[in-house]
């Protein structure tokens, strides 16, 4: 039986007190699933490879991919700030991104609409979109007759333990949807794995590349991101919709709250 992993990247906060400032309003969680096999084979070497070819990485201080950094070309990847570089680093990047096997499931909440529906009850921002995003990752499993468990980047001690206090939540008791022997047959470990950026983790590195164009196709389709898409996030989206999780024309890959 084929063995998957669940890499998990999130963008926003969870906090409802910030809810109504536009840069806080929205909380997305991405889920990008992999064969570990091929995480091993493919995706990790081909990463490695990547940045060995355009950046200084050694084994002991390892480059690790981080959209943000790389956007802003900051250390160590400065130079990216030779336009051909960049456009050289681009291409070979999102090749990669396109032969690379994964499906990638995005979850985005209107913290502000959330708020104003629940006036007396709130679900936990962050509990309400891992539910969904484990939901759908199992309904994905259960299809292709598989196991998997989840992986997530560590954000600190506090954070961390909310993390595996929600995913444990869910794997023990289940969803509205999902009963809880569901969850346990096809997710193999009621612990969430959390590793540190340090740690030099290819899933995770994946997920954080592809999260926030994910998130801003969504909101893009919802009228709500406030500006144009850049042409750089375009091409990764055009890619992303071979990736997205789909069957017999429905799409489970994205969902909008």
């Amino acid at each position: 039986m084929s063995k998957y992993r669940l890499y998990v990247d999130e963008v926003g906060n969870p906090d409802l007190e910030n809810s109504e400032n536009p840069n806080h309003r929205f909380l997305s969680l991405t889920g990008v699933i992999v064969d570990i096999g091929h995480i091993q084979e493919r995706v990790h070497p081909d990463m490695e490879a990547l940045k060995s070819h355009y950046f200084v990485s050694h084994p002991d201080d390892p480059v690790i991919l981080h959209r943000k950094e790389i956007v802003n070309h900051r250390y160590p990847f400065q130079v990216l700030r030779d336009p051909k570089i960049e456009a050289a680093f681009n291409a070979d990047l999102l090749y990669l991104l396109r032969i690379w096997e994964y499906r990638i499931i995005t979850v985005c909440l209107d913290k502000r609409k959330h708020q104003e529906t629940y006036t007396t009850w709130r679900y936990d921002p962050y509990h309400y979109c891992l539910a969904i995003l484990l939901e759908r990752f199992n309904y994905w499993l259960n299809r292709q007759g598989a196991q998997g468990d989840v992986m997530a980047e560590s954000r600190g001690g506090k954070e961390d333990m909310r993390l595996k206090k929600s995913f444990a939540g869910i794997w023990e008791r289940g969803t509205e949807y999902v009963d809880p022997e569901q969850f346990q047959a096809a997710v193999t470990s009621r612990e969430l794995k959390v590793k540190p950026k340090t740690a030099n983790i290819a899933g995770l590195q994946l997920a954080d590349l592809l999260a926030h164009p994910s998130r801003c196709e969504i909101l893009h389709e919802q009228g709500l991101l406030g500006r144009s898409l850049g042409p750089f996030a375009q091409q990764i989206i055009a890619i992303l919709q071979n990736k997205y999780d789909h069957e017999a024309g429905r799409t489970f890959g994205k969902k909008f709250l």
